[in-house]
């Protein structure tokens, strides 16, 4: 009894575990949702601010419309230096300060679009002649830090880009000369080599092993040895390309047994023909 208590007790704490880490993951996941579709509404509701803001600055005219411009004006210049900070950021650490920087300048417009926003429904004509100067060289100063930092993320990357392209272009130009550099090698022209002089050897032997053979033969024959000598040089052991060698070739027969073939094949031009 008290064993299959112990057992309850343990069953009881481990489904007690689980239900505990569903609940939690259920939160996170809530979370991410919820995260998810704020920034997303985020969004949205700035690219319909964005378009009204665009459509003001070419439908209003007067101190409306150039308010429209100077708020459409800093976001612009916001969103685009935060686009290239955010997409090299992950291939330059050092742009994570940029992007910090950028953070704190971001407060600092948001501060300023609020005022704008408010001086764009000032009833005051007076007051929003009087306050726009002040407020369209805040923007100014805001959108000048922004497009500085901007245009040096895109020319370290342009660097960065050049370098790269520059070592990888010396690279393969080293590459091709060393590729061109076939005679400055030890027995680089091996192969082509071996197979000429092989070739002469064998129709050499040819000729004198086979005493009544015409010097036809023996050339064709030694082209035989040179192309089958040059093909095993080629052939690789483990390259999956016919890499194992046959039975006559471990014993060293190949060749004998080419020359006897030669020999049946050619046709008897003595005496006894008839």
């Amino acid at each position: 009894m008290e064993i299959l208590g112990v057992l309850l007790g343990v069953a009881l704490l481990l489904g007690l575990g689980v239900v505990v880490l569903v609940v939690i993951g259920l939160i996170k996941a809530a979370r991410a949702v919820g995260e998810k579709v704020e920034r997303q509404e985020a969004k949205a509701r700035r690219a319909v601010e964005n378009v009204t803001l665009k459509a003001k600055t070419y439908t209003q005219t007067g101190p409306q419309g150039q308010i429209s411009a100077v708020r459409l004006g800093l976001r612009t210049s916001l969103d685009g230096t935060r686009r290239v900070l955010e997409g090299a950021v992950g291939q330059d650490g050092q742009l994570g300060e940029a992007l910090a920087l950028l953070g704190r300048l971001d407060a600092h417009a948001a501060e300023l679009d609020g005022e704008l926003r408010m001086l764009e429904r000032e009833p005051d004509a007076g007051r929003v002649a009087a306050k726009l100067p002040e407020l369209r060289e805040r923007a100014e100063r805001i959108t000048h830090s922004a497009e500085t930092m901007r245009w040096a993320a895109q020319d370290r990357m342009h660097r960065f880009a050049a370098d790269e392209l520059g070592r990888l272009s010396r690279e393969c130009e080293d590459e091709a000369g060393a590729l061109r550099h076939w005679d400055s090698v030890p027995g680089a022209s091996g192969p082509a080599q071996g197979a000429s002089g092989t070739g002469t050897g064998t129709g050499t032997g040819a000729s004198a092993s086979a005493s009544g053979d015409s010097g036809g033969s023996g050339a064709g024959v030694g082209a035989a040895g040179a192309a089958r000598e040059a093909g095993g040089a080629r052939r690789g052991l483990t390259d999956g390309r016919g890499g194992r060698p046959s039975a006559e070739e471990l014993l060293g027969l190949a060749d004998p047994v080419a020359k006897l073939a030669q020999r049946l094949r050619k046709p008897t031009t003595g005496p006894s023909a008839g």
